[in-house]
């Protein structure tokens, strides 16, 4: 009988260490840069996710505007994050975002993200995310690095 509750007692504990390391290997999202990421390490910061495509000409047009933003926010509690709408491979990422000079991490397409929101049906689109992980404005079309900080600064009043 003693022995039954040693096994069963060993048991549960191997289950329940199982299930913390894999708790906190996993991640919702890998960058190009190879960093894993979970939503819960923004927890208490905004975080801005662009989504763009290498066809799409208005969201070549706002790279630039973009990698703007991302320097006038390095040292806040704003992050940026770009996510190719295309599922392209990790080289072919690489390989654009050398060639349009992005300058902010971007999400790779596999392991598949997990998001806090929707695919967008058009592009560009661009999400705004509140401290507590959820989405609090969707944005379509083109941005300006000064206006998209004054939407967040606002939303964050």
């Amino acid at each position: 009988m003693r022995q039954k509750i040693l096994i069963t007692l060993a048991a549960v504990l191997a289950l329940t260490t199982g299930v913390a390391v894999s708790q906190w290997f996993s991640s919702d999202f890998v960058t190009l840069d190879g960093e894993k990421h979970r939503w819960d390490d923004y927890q208490g910061q905004w975080v801005v996710v662009n989504y763009f495509a290498e066809w799409c000409a208005p969201c070549l047009r706002e790279l630039p505007e973009l990698n703007h933003f991302a320097g006038m926010t390095k040292e806040t509690d704003i992050t940026l994050l770009g996510m190719s709408y295309d599922r392209l491979s990790e080289d072919d990422l690489a390989g654009l975002v050398q060639k349009y000079a992005i300058e902010f991490p971007v999400i790779l397409a596999d392991p598949a993200p997990k998001m806090p929101n929707q695919r967008p049906n058009s592009l560009p689109a661009t999400y705004i995310i509140g401290p507590d992980g959820k989405v609090v404005r969707q944005l379509m079309g083109e941005q300006e690095a000064d206006l998209l900080l004054e939407i967040v600064t606002r939303l964050k009043e």
